[in-house]
């Protein structure tokens, strides 16, 4: 992440700890080359080594508390305006700079709710109040869980068009697939292939290499969140892929879905395209109710229940999340109210929001059918980032 767009993050911090009237932001850290905090890239631009402390205030200051040997490196990265270097401890310096503030509310990262912003260990927790040790500064810590649900999720104009970009490098090797796509073949093939034209175009994959993309052919397929395998491909399939790419550090998240043509067959039969079409309807049907507002859940349950009132049956995850620096960015997460998912559902959808749109249905017999769009949120709606899949791909055998 460049410096420029580090700095543009940090002035839009300083907005929402205003918003939020929380005095001060601490990232508390330690050996991140080893367990790394996920706000790190987004809001300092290197790695620390020692007990480090990195500070945003209310009023725009940004302190950088840093191991001596690491002052060089962090004027020459030049995202905080004051460092404080230390030699042996860095418990002088750090009570110094909190001191100038005297804040009532310190928001530090931990989070019961959220893992982007959940990046200090325990053990790191404890260090922490032992340097607040004769003070009363550990009765005032918050977590940052808040702040980083929106920073992360209210995209700027230089965000989207990251991510447009990479949408529209997604959306070319989609096209690339469908033109390799055969009875014959099987899912692990595909999976290599796409993985081939990532690699020679210099792109990172948006998630881990084992599942990115997911190839899925037929029925009683592994399903979601697993790996391709050695199934071959065969008229009469669905086939679904999932498949994202990070570009100059921001993500795709999309999906895809064709059917590949019996012998004498010139379109999907009609359960097929039923099927699709319900998928289809159940994403325009979510997106037209999407603003600013509204809470995660009131949209899944508009896709959830159009799918299930169609006599399919519930989907096993939620509609969409948010998309950004990570493939599952942000706070607001568009699903049920299923513990698992603890409060995001509940949060509101800002301007700015990136979200996927992905509902599923199985249809008998014949394998998977998903869509996934993206969108951003507007002032009064969305905005679609991917163009649409309004067909289902056909295979010719």
């Amino acid at each position: 992440m460049g410096k420029d767009l580090i700095l543009e993050k940090i002035d839009q911090a300083v907005k929402i700890l205003n918003e939020k009237e929380i005095d001060m932001w601490m990232t508390f850290v330690r050996e991140t080359g080893n367990i790394k905090d996920p706000m790190i890239d987004m809001i300092v631009g290197t790695n620390a080594t020692w007990q480090s402390a990195f500070i945003i205030t209310k009023n725009g200051d940004t302190h950088a508390i840093i191991g001596s040997l690491e002052l060089e490196n962090m004027k020459m990265v030049g995202t905080y305006k004051n460092i404080h270097p230390y030699l042996k401890s860095i418990k002088e310096k750090f009570l110094d700079v909190i001191n100038q503030y005297k804040p009532n509310k310190i928001a530090i990262n931990y989070s019961r709710n959220s893992s982007l912003a959940d990046g200090m260990t325990y053990g790191l927790y404890l260090e922490l109040l032992d340097h607040f040790n004769g003070t009363d500064y550990a009765s005032k810590l918050i977590s940052s869980e808040e702040i980083v649900a929106a920073l992360r999720g209210r995209k700027s104009q230089t965000e989207i068009s990251l991510i447009k970009e990479a949408i529209k490098e997604t959306l070319k090797i989609f096209d690339e697939v469908t033109k390799y796509l055969k009875p014959g073949i099987t899912e692990k093939l595909v999976a290599h292939y796409v993985q081939d034209i990532v690699a020679k175009r210099g792109y990172q994959l948006a998630w881990d290499k084992d599942y990115c993309p997911s190839v899925f052919s037929g029925p009683n397929t592994a399903g979601a969140h697993a790996g391709p395998t050695d199934r071959v491909i065969e008229p009469g399939h669905v086939i679904n892929m999932d498949f994202g790419i990070k570009y100059n550090g921001y993500c795709s998240d999309l999906q895809r879905t064709w059917y590949v043509l019996r012998p004498g067959e010139t379109k999907a039969p009609d359960e097929v395209q039923k099927g699709f079409d319900v998928i289809k309807e159940s994403i325009t049907r979510s997106a037209n109710e999407m603003k600013p507002g509204k809470k995660g859940w009131e949209i899944d349950e508009v896709a959830r229940n159009y799918i299930q009132i169609n006599g399919y049956d519930e989907f096993p995850h939620g509609l969409g999340h948010q998309v950004g620096r990570v493939c599952h960015d942000g706070g607001c997460l568009m699903g049920p109210k299923w513990e698992r998912y603890n409060n995001l559902p509940y949060l509101e959808i800002e301007e700015g929001n990136v979200f996927t749109i992905e509902p599923r249905l199985t249809i008998e017999n014949y394998g998977i059918a998903t869509i996934e769009e993206m969108v951003v949120v507007t002032k009064d709606g969305i905005e679609w980032l991917s163009e649409r899949q309004n067909d289902i791909y056909l295979i010719k055998p």
